[in-house]
């Protein structure tokens, strides 16, 4: 792992467009260890002038849906338009261990072996919605190695979608055909949120089905908020295996690109994003520091286990370990 000295070098290979310099960079800000937090901060303050160029795509979708398939032969696409590609694949992590098979670039072999392409897989952990906790930085980090286009691939678990378009410049929701089902299976958060619905899989015996999902969702659509007013959320039928569709996935979210630049949305939507990014990190910082505090640990076990057991209110459990918490607080400043 890298010393504080080797910032400024990590910084360089990384604006140099170093693949094995952004994988160490990218380990190096997925890190849980303190030291390593403060260099991968650093790290991301020398780098962020270099940020903000690429378009950010989120992918998601029902498991089984062809998200793999699809990112390759999206991605193949756009390198052969010229395009350079960074994929950030999330893969879901146990419950039980907490490991993670990370299989996406073995499923995505023919992108990973193009120069123009780069695939990072990382595990889910604890994190809802699908993504990694450090999935913003590790997404930065590509921008700044020159990457026209990030895909970020979510577990496509359901779970508190909006992380992904959190980070993200358009939402794509991959879907299958047979829309009845489909349309139980997606819920309506997710369709709220998304920009564009691709129907996969519509081929061979699929495509009478593909069809009937298509009318059915974008009639369900007419009925949600659209994210912005110059943009309407449309649906299309493609099949990734077969490479059909993907043109018009493109130039979707090319036109989308131009109408949020030339109305502002884009702006103001990174600026929100960046926003919620600086409370969530206060969140998950405050959280840390209260569950390491020593007068909360003090009272914590038999506080939690007097809420399990029904002999004390919740709310009044919290209230006395955030009146340890705040009067140990106290007495560090008075003792400064």
């Amino acid at each position: 792992m890298a010393s504080p000295q080797s910032v400024a070098e990590l910084a360089a290979g990384v604006r140099a467009g170093d693949r094995g310099v952004l994988a160490r960079a990218l380990t190096l800000v997925e890190s849980q260890r303190a030291d390593h937090r403060r260099q991968a901060q650093e790290l991301l303050a020398e780098l962020l002038p270099e940020t903000g160029r690429a378009q950010r795509i989120g992918v998601t979708g029902v498991p089984g849906v062809g998200k793999s398939t699809f990112l390759e032969a999206f991605g193949m696409h756009l390198v052969e338009a010229g395009q350079r590609v960074a994929v950030l694949a999330v893969d879901p992590s146990s419950s039980v261990t907490g490991g993670s098979i990370l299989g996406d670039k073995a499923r995505m072999h023919q992108l990973a072996q193009r120069p123009e392409a780069f695939i990072r897989p990382s595990p889910s952990g604890a994190t809802l919605g699908g993504v990694a906790r450090r999935t913003r930085e590790c997404l930065l980090l590509c921008e700044a190695a020159d990457f026209d286009t990030v895909l970020v691939e979510t577990v496509g678990v359901g779970q508190s979608e909006t992380l992904v378009a959190d980070m993200v410049d358009f939402f794509l929701v991959l879907a299958l055909p047979g829309a009845g089902d489909e349309l139980q299976g997606i819920k309506k958060g997710i369709l709220e949120l998304a920009d564009l619905i691709a129907v996969n899989k519509s081929d061979g015996e699929n495509q009478a089905r593909a069809r009937v999902a298509v009318r059915d969702m974008t009639a369900a659509l007419r009925y949600l908020r659209p994210r912005f007013a110059a943009w309407t959320p449309r649906v299309l039928a493609i099949s990734a295996r077969e490479g059909t569709g993907l043109e018009e996935v493109a130039a979707a979210i090319a036109e989308h690109r131009q109408l949020a630049q030339e109305s502002g949305h884009l702006a103001s939507q990174r600026a929100s994003q960046q926003a919620r990014w600086l409370w969530e990190e206060i969140n998950d910082e405050l959280r840390a520091a209260f569950r390491a505090h020593p007068g909360v640990g003090e009272q914590l076990a038999a506080i939690e286990s007097a809420v399990r057991a029904g002999e004390l209110p919740p709310g009044e459990g919290a209230q006395r370990l955030l009146a340890a918490f705040a009067e140990r607080a106290t007495d560090a400043r008075e003792e400064a």
